[in-house]
């Protein structure tokens, strides 16, 4: 798997049903890295404005689809895969433990956005 960068993602450290922690805090993000880390997977390099969850929701709104971002205040994550439902395969940094997983994630909760089709980064 590669990053918006092209880049390897980190091996696979644990997988615990089905989900995958691929790696901890990123260098130079903040202790609170979700956004920082979203920010990386996405356009492959740190946003300093997009490091706090709720400016991603200065984004365009759209529908789900595989590189969109869920966002809500307090947490952002990336999508990869439809898994069925509102049930989506993400890219999730600081998703507990201060790991960076991909794994199974409900979108109740969360406005979908468009990180591509706005000014912000």
């Amino acid at each position: 798997m590669t990053d918006a960068g092209g880049t390897a993602a980190p091996a696979t450290v644990s997988s615990v049903s089905g989900a995958r922690i691929v790696g901890g805090r990123p260098a130079g993000c903040p202790s609170s890295f979700c956004g920082c880390g979203a920010a990386l997977r996405v356009f492959g390099r740190i946003v300093p404005e997009l490091n706090l969850a709720a400016n991603w929701l200065r984004f365009p709104r759209t529908s789900p689809a595989p590189g969109m971002v869920a966002a809500r205040r307090g947490h952002v994550f990336v999508l990869e895969q439809h898994l069925g439902g509102d049930v989506w395969l993400a890219y999730d940094a600081n998703s507990g433990g201060h790991s960076t997983r991909i794994h199974a994630r409900s979108l109740r909760g969360y406005t979908i956005v468009n990180p591509r089709g706005g000014s912000t980064a």
